[in-house]
């Protein structure tokens, strides 16, 4: 019954601002995360919030990116702002609690163009 839906993502010029969200039915999960993969890259964490609130991010997007969480709706959000090329990739929602309960959304590609 666990889904996991991303939406939000789309086109948009370097130092743009995109907002991904994702919803998650079926549970409540100690950890989501976002992750996003480029073409020929392997996939990679990019942020990361816990049911407390508590927040990490990759190196890459720190200052940038924002990651929040409303546990009433079940539901994430990205907030993506002074976007550059680099960002470019399919970006991937991920519902984690253990090794037997980890969850992936279908992705959303994000392309920012230069």
């Amino acid at each position: 019954q666990v889904q996991l839906v991303e939406s939000g993502g789309g086109l948009v010029q370097a130092g743009g601002s995109l907002r991904l969200s994702c919803s998650a039915s079926g549970s409540f999960f100690s950890t989501m995360n976002w992750y996003r993969q480029a073409p020929g890259k392997q996939r990679e964490l990019v942020a990361t919030i816990t049911r407390g609130g508590a927040t990490n991010y990759a190196d890459s997007v720190k200052g940038r990116f924002t990651i929040s969480r409303d546990n009433a709706k079940n539901t994430m959000y990205l907030q993506m702002n002074s976007l550059k090329p680099d960002d470019t990739g399919v970006y991937y929602c991920n519902a984690f609690s253990s090794a037997v309960h980890n969850y992936w959304g279908r992705g959303t590609q994000v392309t920012v163009s230069s």
